[in-house]
């Protein structure tokens, strides 16, 4: 959650951060750090079965895709609003979607190395995506 946390407090409008690893690897924990941090009030949970949460009562609106059940369908349903608007836009599942990624974004990695250990590896992409990750010393 610190991780998520750090993240929403450099946190931008027109953010993305692509989130890519297993089920239980803590992506979904991540973006709930960001929502703590944002101020988010509603409780943030995976939008698995939703495709997309919004959060809007915060300091900076926040955007949470799940693209797991998005593997080859379309993809015209109005993600774009999320991923190209106003807030900060976490992806879960980002390879299901990569049709409508934008070429900017900062992308972490997760594995699992034990029951709560965790390997996460960064990658930014764009010019914000760099500065982000330079913000990220923990």
């Amino acid at each position: 959650m610190l991780l998520g946390k750090k993240i929403a407090s450099l946190a931008k409008p027109g953010d993305l951060v692509l989130l890519k690893g297993g089920l239980g690897s803590g992506k979904t924990t991540l973006v709930k750090g960001a929502g703590d941090e944002l101020g988010v009030k509603d409780p943030v949970i995976s939008p698995t079965f939703n495709i997309l949460k919004c959060y809007f009562k915060g300091k900076l609106p926040m955007y949470h895709i799940d693209g797991y059940r998005l593997e080859g369908q379309n993809l015209d349903i109005g993600l774009e609003e999320a991923i190209y608007g106003d807030g900060i836009t976490f992806i879960e599942w980002p390879e299901y979607v990569a049709a409508i990624l934008p070429d900017e974004y900062l992308e972490l990695s997760f594995e699992k190395t034990s029951d709560d250990g965790r390997k996460i590896t960064f990658t930014a992409r764009g010019k914000r995506a760099e500065e982000m990750l330079g913000g990220l010393s923990l």
